[in-house]
């Protein structure tokens, strides 16, 4: 409990206003982040006794260790903060959307005097028009190509007409593809006539261009010109397949969202088919987590949020085929969003419902597909993690951090911190240490002054949340055993500090055989996944820290005190590194035994007596 929170009080604190309400865990992490029409209402029913809710709120329940609030003057203004704090924070117990796609866009520079069709990856308030979202940039990038052919449009970034004349004009208009607008060859009003054919061909409307080229191909055919006619033939081919992308739909051209939905267990697969003027200009799924236990009508909501919360479009319609949790604060944040009103959708009958049902059986399909996928990758990570807790004889296991040093002889020696949540590695949260105050190869002192360094981080004022050291670990794993175990926890103890402490062990061929927890080593299915993910956290711990110090010596950062001794080289060097277990006993080393070391003469064994003071054949 937060020191000075007292539930009972803060509960009667409670504004009966509009806002959104932050769950604390004891580690000080936001858990779950909700709004509430009035905050005083919705908030205390987490309190109550008679309570009615699903078994995955009462888990967050009763790990709320404090909570904290933000006033708003309206339910959309709560809405629309509620969406930005789980984008945020991704609190554990909000339904998550897992993906952060984006979805690039055909951009028609309408403003320009002479406009050109673009490929973009946002719409911007820019005076241009834009076509899309579409699902793959190729399929943009050869609509521009073919509709640049077709009305002869140009391509180039110069600024027209104010550099008209100063190059001479592009390769395009010499295969005659552009008519050459950057010299004067074609007046602004005749190009913009052929601008507004080719906005009106990606409105669909190709039977006019289809007409012509038909006629085309026909004349040059009657008149022996196989190439034209060919050439016609080829574009009438690349419009008949553009064309059959765009499925249609209605013929009411507006621009609507279409989402299905399928479940299983926690997760779900939400389908979305894209149609933009009555015609279906792509389709995407998306998955999302933390579902067990809540309503489809929650589920819609939690990810019609997210999702529209980073796109820049909003279509007119949205159809789901149920309603939606929050649907007027919604349809109310929305419609501010797009600049005009926005409606939801539920058709029950006729040819709305089939495209409704064929979102559905898609999502299904994704679903059931990737069942075994999901299946495997939840064995591996969570699946894992709940088998590591079953043999500690613990739970509540989310992130673990794991250490490691790394130096040649004692040389440069340097340590990584990585992270696992949930069985995934965090690589955000790794950190790397470059060891201060320890000379020679003494990993224990190194990995004490690691820890140390870490654990006191932690324990400073004001860090923000992005600080990785500002979240404990829920358990540490040390690459080692009883003495690697023994310095952590004595680093913890010192420091107030209380997070258990695990060994991973390995056999003498260094291969993880096992774990060391509480003072006996706990031996493990090797065919395990608990077994497989120790073995990928100890090989990443050490992997990071081995790269790390490859990274310091190849940007020529480690500067070793044999540098600086005359004759001696990096060849030199690294042969006294290699003979000599550390430093000091290059220090305490005779002449003869200098000279046995490979590459090394007389004189180079002389002047390295001479660098530390010691006479020649004699030690101090």
């Amino acid at each position: 409990m937060k020191e000075g929170f007292i539930l009972e009080e803060e509960l009667k604190k409670l504004p009966a206003k509009p806002g959104v309400y932050l769950m604390h865990d004891s580690a000080d992490e936001i858990i779950y982040v909700g709004k509430a029409v009035s905050l005083k209402n919705r908030v205390r029913q987490y309190f109550q006794k008679s309570r009615s809710v699903t078994p995955k709120i009462e888990r967050m329940i009763g790990r709320i260790a404090w909570f904290e609030y933000i006033v708003t003057d309206s339910e959309l203004e709560a809405l629309v903060l509620e969406c930005n704090l789980i984008k945020e924070h991704s609190p554990r117990y909000n339904t998550m959307l897992k993906d952060g796609k984006s979805y690039p866009y055909l951009k028609a520079s309408v403003q320009e005097a002479f406009p050109r069709l673009l490929f973009a990856r946002q719409m911007k308030r820019d005076g241009s028009r834009y076509f899309g979202p579409f699902t793959s940039g190729k399929a943009i990038r050869d609509t521009i190509e073919l509709v640049n052919q077709l009305y002869h449009l140009r391509n180039c970034r110069r600024n027209l007409p104010k550099d008209t004349g100063k190059e001479r004009p592009c390769l395009y208009h010499q295969i005659g593809q552009c008519l050459a607008p950057c010299q004067g060859g074609v007046t602004q009003e005749e190009y913009q006539k052929n601008f507004q054919k080719a906005l009106r061909f990606l409105q669909g409307d190709t039977k006019g261009i289809l007409a012509e080229l038909t006629e085309k191909m026909t004349r040059a055919s009657e008149e022996m010109r196989f190439e034209d006619a060919a050439a016609c033939r080829d574009q009438i081919n690349s419009i008949q397949q553009v064309t059959e992308k765009q499925k249609i739909t209605s013929d009411d051209n507006e621009d609507r969202d279409i989402i299905a939905l399928a479940r299983g267990g926690d997760e779900a697969v939400v389908q979305v088919f894209f149609i933009r003027g009555g015609r279906m200009l792509g389709r995407e799924h998306y998955y999302l987590t933390g579902v067990e236990e809540e309503p489809d009508t929650a589920v819609l909501s939690a990810f019609i949020k997210q999702m529209y919360s980073g796109t820049p479009y909003i279509p007119k319609e949205i159809w789901t085929e149920k309603e939606v949790e929050d649907a007027g604060a919604i349809l109310d944040w929305l419609s501010a969003k797009r600049g005009h009103k926005v409606y939801f959708r539920h058709p029950k009958r006729g040819q709305k419902e089939r495209m409704l049902e064929l979102a559905r059986r898609n999502a299904f399909m994704v679903l059931t597909k990737d069942a075994e996928k999901l299946k495997a990758e939840r064995a591996r990570t969570i699946g894992a993690m709940e088998e590591i807790q079953s043999l500690l004889g613990m739970e509540g296991l989310v992130r673990v951090e794991s250490f490691d040093i790394s130096n040649i002889n004692g040389f440069e020696t340097v340590g990584s911190m990585v992270v696992f949540e949930n069985g995934r590695a965090k690589k955000n949260d790794y950190r790397k240490f470059r060891i201060r105050s320890v000379s020679g190869p003494d990993d224990y002192a190194s990995m004490e002054e690691m820890l140390t360094r870490r654990f006191e981080h932690s324990q400073r004022d004001n860090l923000s949340e992005e600080d990785s050291f500002k979240h404990l670990p829920d358990i540490i794993f040390m690459d080692g055993g009883r003495g690697q175990i023994n310095i952590a926890e004595r680093v913890l103890d010192t420091l107030g500090i209380r997070v258990p402490v695990c060994g991973m062990v390995k056999d003498d061929h260094h291969r993880t055989r096992g774990l060391y927890f509480q003072n006996q080593e706990i031996p493990m299915d090797t065919h395990g996944q608990g077994f497989r993910l120790i073995t990928r956290i100890q090989d990443e711990t050490h992997r990071f820290a081995i790269e790390y110090h490859k990274l310091i010596r190849g940007k020529g950062q480690v500067h070793s005190i044999l540098d600086d001794i005359p004759t001696i080289g990096a060849a030199r060097r690294k042969a006294l590194m290699r003979h000599f277990s550390s430093l000091e006993q290059i220090k305490n080393a005779s002449l003869e035994e200098l000279k046995e070391v490979p590459g090394m003469n007389e004189r180079s064994a002389a002047e390295v007596l001479r660098f530390f003071g010691k006479e020649e054949g004699k030690d101090e």
